[in-house]
């Protein structure tokens, strides 16, 4: 008899989502307008506090693609961007015809490295190619070096667009994270700390930047009483049926941060004496860790286990697989120094779901252990 599948991270749903969702059919609204949305982004705003503005979309591809639009990015700029992370926080930078540069890793958080960051930004500039956005990303929910790379920024008059697509919850010197640069990013796909299914946020710093996204992403459609559009816009708002899911998923954000700490802690206590690295928490940081990852001694080690795992029907995955290292990006510019590569080389993603069980937790440490 085959073995019940354990999942990566798996969506984890609260058991209000219903109640939400009922309301949004029984109002009618079930297109991208209603209560729901508002009540959810409201909810967002709460809890990011410092005055942020929230608006609420179908992915957090788009809401970075708007972020982009929104700080001028076209055909022909360049965008820096971290390297190490997925390739949706790159893609929006091709969408619009720009350069993507890429940024390696630092050892500490395994984010963006400040000073290759400022190196970069020096070269491109002499270059005649001065960046015209910056875009640092909160890996697996462990926040960037933000007090350096804003220093940065603002040293070379750059804004930032913060990806927090993995890190809703966590914190950096007491500020949430999505809050720390000049646009933030959420997602709230199946596989993140909440999920509406599918979905994402750009967080704002003002109400005028909040309706313009809004404007944006309903069509960019002018004051009218006919169809009339005087810019480009896109297809990006929430459903008011979807932002229902997440209005029941913010009841339960911080047990479900509190879970997913827990699952760090149970594996660093029992694989941490067996020779794994695990990345540990900065004094000045707070992370969700949205998936608990190791470093093994070696790539032939990291895949007998995840192999072994995946024979007993337990789901992991290797780090993520650079951007300057992926086939579509060959051509691109990237300064680099090796650390992303070897984490990806050498690094696993646990199972890490907010769902998971004591025994699903015994079963993946015991074949880790025979491993």
């Amino acid at each position: 008899m085959n073995k019940q599948k354990i999942y990566l991270s798996p969506p984890h749903l609260s058991g209000s989502e219903l109640k939400y969702i009922k309301d949004a059919f029984a109002s009618g609204w079930v297109a991208p307008v209603g209560q729901q949305i508002d009540f959810f982004e409201a909810e967002l705003e709460k809890v990011l506090k410092r005055n942020s503005k929230v608006v609420a979309l179908n992915s957090g591809t788009a809401a970075i693609h708007l972020a982009l639009v929104m700080l001028g990015v076209k055909n022909g700029d360049s965008v820096m961007i971290q390297s190490n992370t997925h390739i949706a926080s790159a893609n929006p930078i091709v969408y619009l015809g720009a350069k993507p540069i890429f940024i390696d890793s630092e050892k500490d958080t395994w984010n963006m490295e400040p000073e290759l960051l400022e190196t970069a930004i020096i070269a491109e500039t002499k270059k005649g190619k001065k960046p015209k956005a910056i875009v640092v990303v909160h890996l697996y929910g462990m926040p960037a070096k933000m007090d350096e790379i804003n220093a940065i920024a603002q040293k070379y008059d750059i804004p930032v667009i913060e990806d927090a697509a993995e890190a809703l919850g966590s914190a950096y010197n007491g500020h949430k994270c999505g809050t720390l640069g000049d646009y933030g990013i959420l997602s709230f796909n199946g596989n993140k700390i909440i999920t509406t299914s599918g979905g994402g946020a750009l967080v704002t710093k003002t109400i005028e930047d909040k309706q313009k996204a809004v404007f944006l992403a309903t069509q960019a459609r002018d004051d009218a009483p006919h169809y009339q559009h005087s810019q480009i816009g896109y297809n990006y708002r929430m459903s008011n049926i979807v932002a229902g899911i997440g209005c029941g998923q913010m009841e339960v954000l911080d047990d479900r941060v509190k879970a997913r700490r827990a699952n760090f802690d149970f594996y660093q206590k029992e694989l941490g004496g067996l020779g794994f690295e695990f990345l540990q928490e900065p004094e000045n940081v707070f992370t969700n860790r949205w998936l608990t990852t190791i470093l093994t001694d070696a790539y032939e080690t990291r895949e007998k286990i995840r192999l072994a795992l995946a024979k007993e029907n337990i789901e992991s995955r290797p780090l993520w697989k650079p951007m300057h290292l992926q086939p579509v990006f060959t051509n691109e510019i990237a300064y680099t120094n090796g650390i992303s590569e070897d984490l990806f080389n050498r690094g696993l993603c646990l199972p890490s779901g907010s769902n998971l069980t004591d025994a699903d937790r015994e079963r993946i440490v015991k074949v880790i252990k025979r491993i």
